[in-house]
């Protein structure tokens, strides 16, 4: 998928792909998982090359069915088991006009659905009132409560509509340049090129935290904060790798101040936050700069940063039902419910590609020709991806084979697992993380 390196003004470093294989989709969904992956050893061979760390083209190998387990979760445990990551009421539900997701993981998502629908926790219930809605006035009024869910929405659907129309006429990636100032040095070596860099993680499930996982496995010191005993159950293994992560409380002043504190010595931000909820935490783009003129900043959102939806919350799975994605997995499965992507590759391909344009924007910052910020959302990839239907059925199984994990095991706080090989190789700088999986305010919030 060249439109991700046309988005990077990156050059495709030359690869060899290995494996054979495509995730059952109606869409391209292994295409997207290497093209993603690749733009990121890209990304590092180049920014390699700036640093002097190589003076040839570096080989650069990816196994194509790796990459595409790579959109899943890459670890087993060993002798204990994760709870669900999904809430009992979460779920696709039938509307009297069609179908309806509800997203209802965290408390007060869940509270704000209930509400509206009068219902206690009982899915039979939630199920029987659905029921009695159409799909868009149900979508409108959860969203109006403060929860989130999706109306399935056909193609056709989505194009004509508001959000779709505005979603269309971004670029997969908004470049911000900035006036070029100088980025304090760090201790790259060929081996790890990002060590010494400082990386600041305000994100949540699930693109973001992929994002920073990449950066931290080739060297860079990524401290996630999260609110005071935030939680994403089965997530946590799968995000926190190589990492360090604390909890803040940035509503109080105490907490702000020391989120500041942070911020003045970091190289990278990369944060999730919807438009305008950083100015309303005091921590507007002004004052970011202020306090970190050398600042670089990629972000995210799930609907796109134009048209009426631009602060909507969003997940993955319901921009998946909003876009058109589960409406046109139904009629390829010939299924009588909505049939999203075998992974959630929204997520996973918009993590890697911030991965990519905050190295980017580290080489173009590097060669003094701009220090830019990037945007990107849930919703544009999804455009990406339906651009490139799959005229095969794909027959590529999730199921992991013993050949497929490293031979080590890695100690976590939750008990021993296995994680899968990693999917590409950068000849000379193997992607690897310093620290196993961690808990939630596991750290303390300091660098």
């Amino acid at each position: 998928m060249h439109e991700i390196f046309g988005a990077l003004d990156l050059k495709q470093s030359p690869i060899s792909i290995t494996g054979k294989g495509d995730l059952p989709s109606r869409f391209c969904v292994t295409d997207l998982a290497v093209s993603s992956q690749h733009c990121v050893a890209s990304a590092m061979t180049e920014l390699m090359t700036v640093l002097s760390l190589t003076k040839a083209p570096t080989p650069i190998t990816l196994n194509r069915r790796l990459a595409s387990l790579w959109f899943s979760f890459t670890y087993q445990p060993i002798g204990w088991d994760m709870p669900s990551s999904w809430d009992e009421i979460a779920g696709d539900y039938k509307t009297h006009d069609g179908w309806i997701k509800l997203h209802t993981n965290l408390p007060h998502h869940k509270a704000a659905a209930l509400s509206v629908l009068k219902v206690e926790n009982n899915r039979d219930e939630v199920a029987r009132v659905v029921s009695q809605w159409g799909g868009e006035d149900l979508e409108t009024a959860i969203v109006d409560a403060g929860g989130v869910c999706a109306k399935m929405r056909s193609r056709t659907e989505w194009s004509s509509h508001p959000q779709g129309k505005a979603v269309a006429k971004e670029p997969l990636i908004h470049w911000d340049n900035q006036i070029h100032t100088s980025l304090r040095e760090w201790q790259p070596t060929r081996e790890r090129p990002l060590q010494g860099l400082k990386v600041l993680d305000l994100t949540r499930v699930l693109a973001g935290p992929v994002a920073t996982r990449a950066l931290a496995g080739f060297g860079a010191q990524v401290l996630r904060i999260d609110p005071k005993n935030w939680d994403e159950n089965i997530v946590v293994p799968e995000v926190t790798l190589g990492k360090q992560c604390a909890y803040l409380d940035l509503k109080k002043p105490e907490g702000l101040e020391r989120f500041e504190q942070l911020l003045g010595d970091a190289d990278i931000l990369i944060h999730g936050y919807r438009p305008g909820a950083l100015d309303g935490m005091c921590l507007g783009k002004a004052k970011r700069q202020a306090i970190n003129p050398g600042l670089i900043e990629i972000s995210l959102d799930a609907y796109g940063w134009s048209g009426p939806w631009a602060t909507r919350r969003g997940f993955d799975s319901l921009v998946q039902m909003s876009c058109g994605i589960a409406q046109a997995g139904m009629v390829w499965a010939n299924a009588e419910k909505p049939t999203p992507l075998p992974v959630q590759a929204l997520d996973f391909a918009t993590g890697y590609i911030m991965a990519a344009s905050a190295i980017r924007s580290l080489t173009m910052a590097l060669k003094g020709e701009r220090k830019a910020h990037a945007r990107l959302s849930l919703a544009r990839t999804a455009e990406l991806l339906i651009a490139h239907p799959q005229e095969q059925k794909g027959e590529m199984s999730l199921t992991l084979e013993d050949h497929e994990f490293k031979s080590g095991i890695e100690k976590t706080p939750w008990g021993d697992l296995r994680r899968l090989n990693v999917p590409f190789e950068i000849k000379g700088t193997p992607m690897h993380w310093d620290s196993p999986a961690c808990k939630f305010g596991s750290a303390k919030a300091h660098w």
